[in-house]
C-alpha cells in the first residue's frame, strides 16, 4: 500500500513539474536551420535561399491577434530598416491555426502588412510545419540566423528586447546586440532569452 502511495505521489510530482517546464524539440544554438517555402501576403512563395546576398536573417514568428506581437510590430519594422541593408533582413512568419484564430488568416495578414507598411515578407505557415522545427512557442519569438557554407546557423533565440511594454524603457536589445556582434565577427553576447508573448495556436 505504501509503495502504491509513493508511486502515485511520484507521478503527481512529475505531472506538476511538467506543467511548469517549457520543453522544445526545435533548433538549438549552433543548429543548421532548414530552408522553407512559404506564401507571402503578395501571393509569392518565399525561401531563405531567395536572398542570395544575405549574410543572415532575423526570423520572427508573429501574428495579427496577439497584443504582444502587435506591441512589437514597430520594433520589428525598425529592425528590418536597420539591418536589411546590412545583410540581415527580417522574415516574419505567422504560425497560428487560422481556424482557431480567424483574425490571422491570409486576408487579414495582407491588410495588416499594408496598413503597417511592412518592409519585409509576412509569410503564412499554413500547414504549421515550420514553427515546430524552430521550436517557436510564442508570438513573437525571434531567431537570428547566420549564413555560412554549412547553412543558416542559429545564433540567437528568444525575445526582441527586455521590455515588451515600453520601447523607450528598453535597456537591452537582444536581437540588435546579436546582429551587431555577428556583423563585427564577434560572439553573440546573450544567445538565448525567454520569449514573451502569446502561445502559438494549434
Amino acid at each position: 500500500m505504501k509503495k502504491s502511495i509513493k508511486l502515485v505521489s511520484a507521478v503527481l510530482v512529475l505531472i506538476v513539474m511538467s506543467a511548469f517546464t517549457i520543453t522544445s524539440d526545435g533548433y538549438k544554438i549552433g543548429d543548421i536551420a532548414e530552408d522553407f517555402s512559404l506564401e507571402n501576403v503578395n501571393g509569392k512563395m518565399v525561401s531563405l535561399s531567395d536572398y542570395k546576398d544575405a549574410k543572415g536573417f532575423i526570423v520572427t514568428f508573429t501574428c495579427n491577434t496577439c497584443p504582444f506581437a502587435v506591441a512589437y510590430e514597430d520594433r520589428i519594422i525598425a529592425l528590418d530598416q536597420k539591418y536589411a541593408s546590412k545583410g540581415y533582413p527580417v522574415i516574419a512568419i505567422m504560425p497560428n491555426n487560422v481556424k482557431v484564430k480567424p483574425g490571422d488568416n491570409l486576408d487579414a495578414m495582407k491588410e495588416r502588412a499594408e496598413s503597417k507598411g511592412f518592409t519585409f515578407p509576412y509569410l503564412i505557415d499554413a500547414d504549421q510545419s515550420v514553427y515546430p522545427k524552430y521550436g517557436a512557442t510564442k508570438t513573437p519569438h525571434l531567431f537570428v540566423l547566420q549564413k555560412t557554407k554549412k547553412g543558416n546557423v542559429v545564433k540567437y533565440i528568444g525575445a526582441i528586447d527586455d521590455n515588451y511594454k515600453d520601447a523607450s524603457a528598453v535597456s537591452t536589445k537582444y536581437v540588435e546586440d546579436a546582429v551587431d556582434a555577428l556583423l563585427a565577427g564577434k560572439e553573440v553576447p546573450e544567445k538565448e532569452t525567454k520569449a514573451i508573448g502569446c502561445t502559438i495556436k494549434v
